[in-house]
């Protein structure tokens, strides 16, 4: 299947494109290069330089490439920086996926697998977090993807778009040959500053909170391996075929770890020490956040290769090495 990865030079939109000529399919990518890297995508593939606001580039992509499905993952993510620049957000989360929409209904492509996210959920009303759970998102960021989703499901019942809406927990991992990974600037998750901070790049890492009601005190978080969601993704496309289909599903490990779990696992795993310090709770902070993925597994045979923590930071410390400076190593 001939398949446009719009945000492809991204950390999960890369791992993604590995993972589609895997399993058979011709990936396309669209970044904009804001926050991915050219270097993340091999020379073969081809590569579009632009911006998924950009009709007549759109446009050009789905005749040129006779694309079949659209695969979107080229959101702004951090959730700060929603709250203080919400227009920067529903600027691009929403206003550009308009653009991309029409652009795909004016071109007949009709099939969409959109990259969501936990935090529509809020603070959840329980846990492990199911799919029929209520969506009260808490910031911006996760107020743009809830948007998204509402839009799909309008466009499925008006034009039969088929689409699927994932809603990640934890991104974390690299690809296993250690050669494609996590090079975010600034970065905000967790393994890869917990390895900066071992390997002595960054100062000690900072525990925000040791009172939680958990069962070492710091919150617990589910952590996916990237090729786990990638793999996901692809499982999903056979389910597309019917016009107006629309499915929603939660990508997790359901096993939460906690935040002193991880720098016990990248000091097993690196042999190094981390440096840590102990601050206070950061508003907003659950003191737990983890998936039930079945029906995941059920509807889509997915299943979980890295199912605990040290496999995952594994992946991260072998691309870290490989890349100190990330892809400008």
């Amino acid at each position: 299947m001939n398949t446009l990865v719009i945000g492809g030079a991204g950390y999960i939109g890369s791992h993604c494109v590995r993972q589609l000529e895997l399993a058979g399919h011709t990936p396309v990518v669209l970044d904009n290069l804001v926050f991915g890297h050219r270097k993340a995508v091999a020379p073969h593939i081809k590569f579009y330089d632009g911006n998924l606001g950009d009709a007549a580039l759109l446009k050009e992509i789905f005749e040129k490439e006779k694309i079949d499905l659209v695969m979107h993952f080229a959101a702004y993510a951090y959730v700060g920086e929603s709250v203080t620049d919400p227009l920067k957000y529903y600027d691009n989360n929403f206003a550009k996926v308009v653009t991309l929409l029409q652009a795909m209904k004016d071109s007949g492509v009709s099939k969409f697998v959109f990259s969501s996210t936990c935090a529509t959920y809020g603070v959840p009303e329980k846990l492990p977090i199911t799919e029929d759970l209520s969506q009260s998102p808490i910031n911006p960021y996760g107020q743009t993807k809830l948007d998204v989703e509402t839009m799909l499901k309008d466009c499925a019942r008006a034009h039969g778009l088929s689409f699927a809406a994932f809603r990640y927990f934890n991104a974390a991992g690299a690809a296993e040959d250690g050669t494609i990974g996590e090079a975010h600037d600034p970065e905000t998750h967790l393994i890869p500053l917990v390895i900066d901070a071992a390997t002595g790049r960054r100062g000690p890492i900072t525990i925000f909170g040791t009172d939680y009601p958990t069962p070492d005190g710091t919150c617990l978080r589910d952590y996916v391996h990237v090729d786990d969601l990638s793999r996901a993704h692809i499982a999903v496309f056979e389910k597309l075929d019917t016009p107006g289909t629309a499915l929603f599903y939660n990508l997790g490990t359901g096993t939460p770890q906690s935040v002193n779990e991880v720098i016990s696992a990248v000091e097993e795993v690196t042999g190094l020490t981390v440096p840590k310090v102990i601050g206070e709770r950061r508003a907003g902070d659950p003191p737990a956040l983890y998936a039930d993925s079945t029906k995941a597994r059920e509807e889509l045979g997915w299943e979980i290769k890295y199912t605990d923590i040290r496999g995952i930071v594994e992946t991260a410390w072998k691309w870290h090495k490989n890349h100190p400076e990330g892809y400008n190593s």
